[in-house]
Order: C-alpha cells, then structure tokens, then sequence
C-alpha cells in the first residue's frame, strides 16, 4: 500500500483498540460484547490479509460485507426486546466519551490522502468535518456527564448532529471504492479500506460509533417520557 509510514498504522490499530475498549467499557464489561467483537475483528482482519475486498468488480461489490453484517446486528437489538434492554444499560458518558477516537481516525485519513489511498473529500482538507464529532466529545462529556451543566436536549442535538456527519462521511467513503456503485474519486479512490488493517475502519470502527449515537438517542428520546421501551 504505497509508501505509508508506519506511525500511521500504529495509529490506527491502537485507535481501533480504544474503541474496542470504551464501547466494552459502555456494555458494562460484558464478555458476549467482547467476544462477538474480537471474533468480527478477526474474521475482517482475516479477509483484508488475503485480499478478498480487492476483488472489486463483483456483483454485489464484496464491500458490501463490512458493513451489512453489523448493520444487521444493530437493527435486531434496536427491534428485540433484550436487545432493547441491552442498549438502554450502557453507559451514556462513556458512549459519548467513544467518539474522541474521531480525531486519530481524521488524521489517518489525512495520511491516507496524501499516500493516495483515499480522496481529498474524505478529510478534513475536502470538507470532511467529522474531527468536530471528535473534538466536542470529550466537552460533551465533561459538561453534560462529570458537572452536568448541559441537560439531555443539547446532549441529545449533539449526537443528531454528529449522526449526520457519520452518515456525510460514510456516504463519500462507500461511493469512492472502486465498484460499480463507484459516484466520487475516480482519480484518486477509496482503496485504503481494501486492506488490512484499514478494514478495520468500515467495519468495526464505524459500526461501534453509528451504535453509540443510536443508543445514546433512543436513550434521551424515551428519557422521561414513561413510554414503554
């Protein structure tokens, strides 16, 4: 993968790493949260290594496998009972405490770009603005969790907000990938994530973040409300 220096992967395997632990933290320690994660992370480390997702012009595109399988998942635990039961005794603070991990993830991406494994408008140099997610986080937190100084309706404008950066940056990272639903890029794609360890990226790493906005959005829409979860 070009010549990318090797403090950028660091960077991003250990980044991978704290996500994987706060959102561990979140669940309370839970050993099925720790185990369905590790065994994902090995399963999509093992795909990137063998260069399956450079395959790019299959029908459906094999991409389509980073994200559906989580995707999935999330919605069974948002439409079941237990799962319901399960999002609502995760920890908010450290929930919002995650999305810090959106800093180290901009300037990786920022590497990436300048190596030519990304385009321009996945930074924050082409109008990527999801740094700010992760700048205001740790504010979130420290005001709305540690003082409570700010109450659940800013909390809760927060993550809508950051939602809809997530999505601006997803939408541009899926259709910069080399396939046939390939819309932005053309002249410099998204191949980073074809390979190991930047899969980790669109399939572990996002999926913890859209799970923690979700969660923390259901969490203050039914917070007071005495409806039935």
């Amino acid at each position: 993968m070009g010549n990318l220096p090797l403090y950028s992967i660091i960077v991003f395997i250990v980044t991978t790493g704290i996500t994987f632990f706060l959102f561990y933290r979140a669940s309370n320690y839970s050993f099925a949260v720790f185990l369905i994660i590790s065994i994902w992370l090995v399963i999509q480390g093992l795909l990137s290594l063998t260069g399956f997702y450079q395959v790019t012009d299959t029908n459906p595109p094999r991409g389509i496998l980073f994200i559906l399988p989580p995707l999935l998942f999330i919605i069974i635990l948002f439409v079941t009972r237990s799962g319901r039961r399960f999002i609502d005794q995760m920890d908010p603070g450290t929930l919002t405490l995650l999305h810090t991990i959106r800093i180290p993830i901009e300037f990786v991406l920022y590497w990436l770009y300048l190596d030519k494994q990304v385009p321009k408008l996945m930074t924050f140099a082409g109008g990527n603005y999801d740094i700010i997610s992760g700048i205001t986080a740790p504010i979130v937190f420290y005001f709305g969790f540690v003082n409570k100084l700010i109450g659940r309706n800013i909390i809760l404008l927060w993550n809508l907000l950051c939602l809809g950066l997530l999505f601006l940056i997803v939408r541009h990272a899926i259709f910069s990938i080399p396939s046939s639903l390939q819309k932005f890029g053309f002249d410099q794609p998204n191949i980073a994530i074809l390979h190991f360890p930047y899969a980790w990226l669109p399939s572990c790493i996002v999926p913890m973040v859209l799970f923690s906005h979700l969660a923390m959005i259901r969490k203050f829409i039914y917070s007071g409300t005495g409806e039935k979860r």
